[in-house]
C-alpha cells in the first residue's frame, strides 16, 4: 500500500475558515511534539492502522481495523497541539487526514475515550485544552443566536438528507427491549432488531414521535406545548390526534417551513408556530413536549428550563422529553470544555447526564423521572442513513453554496455522532417526568 502523494487538500476560503490556515513558527513546536505522542499513545491503544505519507502502515495486520490516511501529519500534530481535539476535527476539514471508514475509526477513539490520554497528563486539562468563551453563556439573545447559526443554514440542506417528515432527532426502528440492568434504575434499553435502510426511516422517526406524545398522554383534549418546533412533524401529529398545540422555535427558517407544512396537513386551526424563548412561553398545558432540545440549553441554565416547565404544566400533566446524554462522569469533567461541536456545530450546547435531569428536575422543582427508554442503538442507526444521504448528494449540496469545507466538516460531524451513540459514549433517552403528588 502506497500513500506517499497526498491528495490535492481542498480549496479553503480563508475568510470564511480563518482557523483552517496551515500552523506555523516554532512556538507550536513542543506542542506538536507532545501531540504526536499522545496520538501514537492513542492509537495505539485502540487498534487502528495509521499510512503515512512514506507508505509505511503501522498498527494490526490485515483489514479488520479501521485506517487512517496522514497526508500531512506534522499539521495535524500541530493543529492538535494548538487546540486539542478542536484542531483533530479541523485537520480532517482541512484534508491533512482521511479515513475510509470514518465512523469506524471514530467509534474505536470514543469506545476508550476517558483512557486515551495517560492519566497523569490529565491533570493538565485544564491548560492545554481551550475554556468554554463565556460569550457563549445561553442568555437569550445568545440562544437565538446560536440555535440561528445551525437551524437556519439552509432549508434546502437540511431537506437534502433529511426523510419526508424533516425529523431531525434520532428515529426508533422496530426494537428488541431488555430492562436497563442497573439495579434500582427505571429504564428500558431498545436496540434495532437489524440494521434499518433509507425506505424504513420515515416510519421510525413516525413512531418515535408517536411513543413520545403517547407518554405524554396527547389526546383530543391536550393542550400541548411543544418545546423546539423542528420542521413540525411532532406537531402536525399530534394536531391529527385532535390536540391544541402551541409550538415555539428560535429559528426564522424553522418557524416559516412549520407553518407551510401546518397549513399543508390542513392543521392551521389547531397548531400555533411562535418564534418565541421557552423562557418567555406563558399559559397552562396538560402535556409537554420537547425533543432534543435540552441539550441546547447550557448547564448554566438547567434549573430555569425545569422550572419552566414545572410552572407551565397543569396539574396532572406530563412531560416527555427525547434527550441526548452522556455519562456524569464525563459530564463533570467537560462542561467547562470548548470542543469542536460547539465552534463548528452546536454553539453554546451541552450535554446533560441523566443524573443531572434527576437532579435538576428533582432539586428545583416538583417534576420527577417516572420511566425512561435507551434509544443509543437507533440513533447509531440514524445517523448512518443521513450521513449516507448526505454524502450521495454532494452536487446539490454545493448547488446551494457550500463548500468543500463544509462538507467535509458536516460528514465529520455526522459520523463524530454516530461513532458516539456506536461505542456507548453517548445515549439518547426518551424521558417521562410527572409531578410529584400528582401520580
Amino acid at each position: 500500500m502506497s500513500t506517499a502523494t497526498a491528495p490535492t487538500p481542498p480549496p479553503v476560503d480563508l475568510f470564511r475558515w480563518p482557523d483552517l490556515r496551515p500552523v506555523r513558527g516554532a512556538a507550536s513546536l513542543l506542542r506538536t511534539v507532545v501531540a504526536r505522542r499522545l496520538f501514537e499513545y492513542a492509537a495505539a491503544r485502540v487498534d487502528v492502522r495509521v499510512a503515512r505519507p512514506d507508505g509505511s502502515v503501522t498498527g494490526p495486520q490485515g483489514d479488520a481495523a479501521p485506517l487512517m490516511r496522514l497526508h500531512r501529519p506534522e499539521q495535524l500534530f500541530a493543529r492538535v497541539g494548538r487546540s486539542g481535539l478542536i484542531g483533530f476535527g479541523e485537520s480532517y476539514m482541512a484534508g491533512d487526514w482521511d479515513a475510509p471508514d470514518l465512523a469506524g475509526l471514530l467509534t474505536r477513539f470514543a469506545a476508550q475515550l476517558p483512557t486515551l490520554v495517560p492519566e497523569p497528563w490529565q491533570r493538565l486539562r485544564r491548560v492545554a485544552i481551550p475554556a468554554r468563551p463565556s460569550s457563549e453563556r445561553n442568555t437569550p439573545a445568545n440562544a437565538r443566536n446560536h440555535i440561528g447559526q445551525h437551524y437556519d443554514l439552509s432549508n434546502e440542506l437540511f431537506a437534502l438528507f433529511l426523510d419526508e417528515t424533516m425529523s431531525y432527532s434520532g428515529a426508533l426502528f422496530e426494537e428488541d427491549t431488555t430492562a436497563d440492568g442497573v439495579p434500582g434504575a427505571t429504564a428500558t434499553v431498545s436496540r434495532p432488531v437489524a440494521p434499518p435502510s433509507w425506505s424504513q426511516l420515515a416510519a421510525a422517526q413516525r413512531r418515535k414521535t408517536d411513543r413520545l406524545l403517547d407518554l405524554a398522554g396527547v389526546d383530543r383534549e391536550t393542550r400541548l406545548l411543544e418545546i423546539g418546533s423542528g420542521w413540525g412533524e411532532l406537531a402536525i401529529r399530534a394536531a391529527e390526534r385532535g390536540a391544541s398545540v402551541l409550538t415555539v422555535t428560535l429559528s426564522e427558517q424553522q418557524q416559516a417551513l412549520t407553518r407551510e407544512r401546518v397549513a399543508a396537513a390542513g392543521q392551521g386551526d389547531r397548531v400555533r408556530v411562535e418564534l418565541r424563548d421557552y423562557r418567555d412561553v406563558r399559559g397552562e398545558f396538560d402535556a409537554i413536549v420537547s425533543v432534543e432540545m435540552i441539550e441546547a440549553v447550557g448547564h448554566q441554565y438547567w434549573r430555569t428550563y425545569f422550572e419552566a416547565l414545572d410552572r407551565l404544566l397543569a396539574p396532572g400533566g406530563r412531560v416527555a422529553l427525547q434527550a441526548i446524554t452522556m455519562p456524569h462522569d464525563r459530564m463533570l469533567a467537560t462542561r467547562n470544555t470548548y470542543t469542536w461541536v460547539h465552534k463548528y456545530i452546536f454553539p453554546g450546547g451541552f450535554l446533560p447526564s441523566t443524573e443531572a435531569i434527576r437532579e435538576s428536575a428533582g432539586r428545583h422543582t416538583a417534576l420527577r423521572v417516572v420511566d425512561r427508554r435507551r434509544l443509543g442503538g437507533h440513533y447509531a442507526e440514524t445517523l448512518r442513513l443521513w450521513d449516507e444521504r448526505f454524502t450521495g448528494r454532494r452536487e446539490e449540496v454545493a448547488a446551494l453554496g457550500f463548500d468543500e469545507v463544509f462538507r467535509r466538516m458536516w460528514h465529520f460531524y455526522l459520523e463524530y455522532s454516530r461513532a458516539g451513540f456506536a461505542s456507548g459514549y453517548l445515549d439518547v433517552q426518551q424521558v417521562l417526568l410527572e409531578r410529584d403528588g400528582d401520580r
